[in-house]
This record gives C-alpha cells, sequence and structure tokens, in this order.
C-alpha cells in the first residue's frame, strides 16, 4: 500500500481492534461482587469484565482531540495491564494506526474510524452482483 499510496493515511477499524481484545482475556482476579455489593456467579463476572475493558478500550476513541485520546490510552493500559496483560498487549500494539482518524475534520471521524461503511459497500455488491447474475465465474479443472 505504501508503495502505491506513499502519501495515504492508514486506518485500522477500531471496532475490529477492540473485539480482538476479547480472544485474549485471561478472567484472572474476577470480581466477587458488581457494583451495587450483589454476589456474581463465574458467568456473570466474566461478562462484567469482559464488558467493562471493551467499554474502556471504545472510551478511547470518543474523546474529540487525539491528544484526550492517548491520555485514555495511557489510563486504560495503567488499570487493565495487570489483570488482562495479554488483551492490554494485542490492544495496544500497532494502536497508533487506529488513531489516523484525528489528521481529518471531526466530522468525518464517524465514517472514517471504522470499515463498517466499505463493509456495507462489498456486502451490497455482492448482494446485487449475485441478483443480475453479473460476474460468473466457471470453474477450471
Amino acid at each position: 500500500m505504501k508503495k502505491c499510496f506513499p502519501i495515504a493515511q492508514q486506518q485500522r477499524c477500531i471496532t475490529h481492534k477492540v473485539r480482538a481484545i476479547e480472544r485474549h482475556l485471561s478472567y484472572t482476579d474476577l470480581p466477587q461482587s458488581n457494583p451495587m455489593g450483589q454476589t456474581l456467579t463465574s458467568a456473570q463476572a466474566r461478562q462484567q469484565r469482559r464488558f467493562e475493558i471493551i467499554s474502556d478500550a471504545y472510551a478511547i476513541y470518543d474523546a474529540d482531540l487525539e491528544s484526550v485520546a492517548q491520555l485514555r490510552l495511557q489510563d486504560f493500559q495503567e488499570k487493565w495491564q495487570l489483570l488482562e496483560p495479554d488483551a492490554v498487549r494485542t490492544f495496544i500494539k500497532d494502536v497508533q494506526l487506529t488513531f489516523s482518524f484525528y489528521q481529518f475534520h471531526s466530522d468525518l471521524h464517524h465514517h472514517i474510524r471504522t470499515t463498517n461503511h466499505l463493509e456495507r459497500l462489498f456486502r451490497e455488491f455482492r448482494t446485487k452482483s449475485d441478483e443480475i447474475g453479473a460476474f460468473l465465474m466457471k470453474l477450471v479443472v
């Protein structure tokens, strides 16, 4: 990509970046109760941990300025490093590529920080091309 588009900015999808955290959760030192003091089952504690770390990761990108997002990233690392080191390591690897959208006007941020629009376009294209029989492929054996 750098060879063909040397001045293009690369933007990693924040949704895919945050979802990658889930695959690396170890669920160590789970809380025994929720914030209201109710006892949690193991499954509930795991669900609470997953919700909290994912919410904290998404909150990084809710910042209006990149400098604020960078501070939130530091807070995220400090909060979760001891509890979920593999998840944090996965998340912070190449995380700077998820901040490229801050280089553009704020009205565009929600459009370009994820690949949702692009994936939707591809899905629509596949659906329409299948309906009209375009781009038929023959298997060559």
